[in-house]
C-alpha cells in the first residue's frame, strides 16, 4: 500500500462513479415522497383548475355588457365547491366568490368593489383591466408531466397532489453501512479512559447520508483486530455502500485495506492528491461499493462531501455530477498551493469568503463554524484579496 501513487480528485471521483450504479425503483405513497428521487414521470390526470374559476369575490357577467353604468339583475350565487347550474343570459349577473366555477355564459367577474347593489340590481362603477377569471387548465392540463429524475421538494408534493396522484415511483433509498474503526474509540455517553476519544465522525456522516436521501446504518465500532473488523464488515454485506472511518492509512494498526482485501475487496484506488483526506480508499466488496475514509474528523467529512454524496446521487439516478462550485471573492491573501488540491474551511457571506487561520484536519469546531470550502487546485498560484476563487457550500 505504501507505494500506491496519489491520483487526482477528478480521477478518484471517476473511479467512485464507476463503482456504483443507479438502483431499482419502488412505488410509495405520495405522503412519503419528501426528498425522494422521482424515478418515473408523473402524469396529471386532470386539468388544474378543472374549470374556469373566479379569482375575486364579485359578480359574474357577460364581458360584452361590461362598462361603467351598466346594470345587471342578480339571479343566483356560486361559491367554491358549488356551481350555479343555469346559463347566464343578457343583463343578468351571478354573485360569485373566489374559487367558484364560472357560470355558463359568463366571461367576466366584476369586483365587488366596482359595483353598487340595491336589492337584486347591481350597477357597475369601474372597469378592471382583466376579466378576473382563471381559465381551465391555466396551471396544468391533463397529460402534463412532472419529469424525472427529480429530488422531490414540498412544492413538488403539492403539485403532485393537485395532479391527483397518490402514489409515486421513486428510486429505492441506498443503504449505507457506517463503520468506525479503532481501539481508541468509544460511543458518546460512555466514559473513555485516558487513551480514548469519542467516536464522532459516524454521527456527522449518518446525518449527511440521511440528508442525501439514503438510509444510514451505524454498525458497532470495529476494533483493531482482523477478527473484529471482519465480523463488522460481515454485518454490512447487504448494504449498497460500506463506509469505513479510519484504519485506512499506512500504520501497523491501519488494517481496513488488508482485511477487506482478504474478504474479496476489488480496490480501485488508494491515496488521493488532496488535503485534508489523502488516505482515501475505494473499491467493491461483494455487491457493495466501499469507501475507506480517513479517521481525522475534518478529513472524513470533507472526503464524504466530495465522494460519498456524489456516489449516492448516482445511485439515486441523479447522474454523475461533482459537487457544485460557486465563485466568491477572497477577503485576504492566500499563498501559492502545493501539489495536492486543498479544501480550506472558510466562512462565506454575501459572496465574500474568509478562510480560517487554522486548517488542522482534527479540529471539528472549525468545521462546525465553516459554511464553505475554498477549493485550491494543485499548484495554484498565490491569490490576492478580491480575487475570485471557487468554493463548495456546506
Amino acid at each position: 500500500m505504501t507505494s500506491a501513487p496519489l491520483i487526482s480528485v477528478p480521477e478518484a471521483l471517476d473511479h467512485v462513479f464507476s463503482l456504483c450504479s443507479h438502483l431499482e425503483s419502488e412505488v410509495i405513497p405520495l405522503r412519503a415522497g419528501l426528498n425522494r428521487v422521482l424515478a418515473k414521470y408523473a402524469i396529471a390526470s386532470r386539468n388544474q383548475p378543472p374549470f374556469s374559476a373566479s379569482i375575486m369575490d364579485g359578480y359574474a357577467v357577460k364581458d360584452s355588457e361590461s362598462h361603467i353604468g351598466a346594470t345587471f339583475t342578480v339571479i343566483g350565487e356560486a361559491a367554491a365547491g358549488h356551481r350555479f347550474d343555469a346559463t347566464l343570459n343578457a343583463g343578468q349577473a351571478v354573485r360569485i366568490f373566489t374559487g367558484a366555477p364560472l357560470p355558463s355564459g359568463a366571461s367576466r367577474v366584476l369586483m365587488q368593489e366596482n359595483v353598487t347593489r340595491k336589492g337584486d340590481q347591481i350597477t357597475q362603477t369601474a372597469v378592471s383591466r382583466t376579466t378576473n377569471i382563471r381559465e381551465i387548465g391555466a396551471d396544468f392540463k391533463a397529460g402534463d408531466l412532472l419529469k424525472a429524475p427529480r429530488r422531490l421538494t414540498p412544492r413538488d408534493l403539492a403539485l403532485l397532489a393537485a395532479m391527483n396522484i397518490d402514489t409515486i415511483t421513486v428510486t429505492r433509498k441506498p443503504v449505507v453501512a457506517l463503520i468506525a474503526t479503532g481501539d481508541e474509540l468509544v460511543m458518546p455517553g460512555e466514559t473513555p479512559d485516558d487513551a480514548q476519544i469519542i467516536a464522532s465522525n459516524g454521527f456527522g456522516l449518518a446525518a449527511m447520508v440521511e440528508a442525501a436521501g439514503a438510509t444510514p446504518r451505524m454498525l458497532p465500532i470495529a476494533r483493531d483486530t482482523e477478527s473484529a473488523l471482519k465480523h463488522v464488515l460481515g454485518l454490512a454485506s447487504d448494504a449498497d455502500m460500506i463506509v469505513t472511518i479510519g484504519g485506512a492509512s499506512v500504520g501497523d494498526h491501519d488494517i481496513v485495506g488488508q482485511v477487506a482485501t482478504k474478504m474479496g475487496l476489488l480496490r480501485a484506488f488508494y491515496k488521493v492528491a488532496m488535503r485534508p483526506g489523502k488516505p482515501l480508499m475505494a473499491g467493491r466488496l461483494g455487491d457493495a461499493m466501499m469507501l475507506g475514509l480517513p479517521g481525522n474528523p475534518v478529513s472524513a467529512l470533507v472526503t464524504a462531501h466530495l465522494f460519498m454524496l456524489p456516489a449516492l446521487n448516482k445511485m439515486l439516478g441523479l447522474g454523475e455530477t461533482p459537487v457544485a462550485l460557486h465563485p466568491a471573492r477572497l477577503t485576504q491573501d492566500l499563498p501559492a498551493n502545493g501539489p495536492r488540491a486543498h479544501y480550506m474551511r472558510a466562512q462565506i457571506d454575501m459572496g465574500q469568503v474568509t478562510p480560517f487561520d487554522s486548517q488542522d484536519s482534527a479540529l471539528l469546531r472549525i468545521l462546525s463554524d465553516a459554511n464553505a470550502l475554498i477549493v485550491r487546485p494543485p499548484f495554484a498560484p498565490a491569490s490576492s484579496t478580491g480575487d475570485t476563487v471557487d468554493v463548495i457550500l456546506l
